[in-house]
């Protein structure tokens, strides 16, 4: 039989109150705690990097989440991360989902925060990865240079993710190529690409998430799970920063910062941050 990988895995669908959500379940059933994945800015299924995703899927189920209104997911795009974060709350409960550890990338860790405080029995750990706290310092990734390279038509979209996730170092592209060529590697049926609705609705509600102006260490001192922070040192579209707020804010974390890396960190280092992550996920 041929094992299921991400390269493969077929896409499934779950409903809750009217909407129907795409998602990818594969990887060990009689691991550990399943790990739920919530994605970047405008990502789709097919963005997750197969050297991470397929890496963990040995130790544990891994749970690929698409949002409403991306991809190949049903419903309008939600305007707020309170109501993203609500969909994935409405998808756990339709796939009986009880306990996960949350793995959040970027726009994903804003979601992730935002579960661990309104369903902390739902959560068991949580790795929060070029992410910020509610109320971040340019946590809302609306920096003219950033929106240009978004909103250029004529621009592939393999070099605008070049681009915004790694350096433009010799190290940083190649590392981006092989970032790339790991992304084109699915053989399954292939996901849809985010339509043009997304984009103008998730930065909204990432600008929104970053001029909150509220007690941003109250707020992450009410997330007690376990918590990995992991960011490049030079992270462009979430200041890095932004990671050492989290990392002093929250009561139980460890931060790891990746040298010579920006947003996409966790891909220029994947062997690396695999082994991170399965430390800090390991017995649980």
């Amino acid at each position: 039989m041929t094992p299921v990988t991400s390269s493969n895995a077929p896409t499934q669908y779950a409903e809750a109150e009217g909407v129907r959500y795409a998602y990818r379940r594969f990887g060990n059933a009689n691991g550990g705690c399943p790990l739920l994945c919530l994605q970047h800015f405008t990502g789709t299924l097919d963005n997750w990097d197969p050297a991470i995703i397929d890496a963990l899927s040995a130790d544990r189920e891994i749970i690929l989440f698409e949002n409403a209104g991306v991809g190949r997911s049903g419903g309008a795009v939600p305007a707020t991360i309170e109501a993203m974060a609500r969909h994935v709350l409405r998808f756990a409960d339709a796939i009986a989902l009880r306990k996960c550890h949350i793995l959040g990338y970027s726009l994903g860790g804003f979601l992730a925060q935002d579960i661990a405080i309104t369903r902390p029995e739902l959560v068991a750990r949580v790795i929060l990865s070029g992410s910020a706290p509610q109320g971040g310092e340019g946590a809302g990734m609306d920096r003219p240079e950033l929106v240009a390279i978004y909103t250029d038509g004529e621009m592939p979209m393999p070099e605008k993710l070049k681009r915004l996730f790694f350096p433009a170092t010799p190290a940083g592209t190649a590392a981006a190529q092989a970032f790339l060529e790991r992304l084109a590697s699915r053989t399954g049926e292939p996901d849809l690409p985010a339509s043009t609705e997304v984009a103008p609705a998730q930065l909204g509600a990432m600008i929104a998430w970053a001029n909150w102006e509220g007690d941003v260490t109250g707020k992450l001192g009410k997330i007690p799970h376990p918590v990995l922070v992991t960011n490049g040192d030079n992270d462009t579209m979430i200041p890095t920063r932004n990671s050492f707020v989290l990392a002093e804010g929250l009561p139980d974390a460890t931060l790891i910062v990746y040298p010579n890396a920006g947003h996409g960190a966790l891909f220029q280092y994947a062997p690396t941050y695999v082994a991170h992550v399965r430390e800090f996920l390991r017995g649980a």
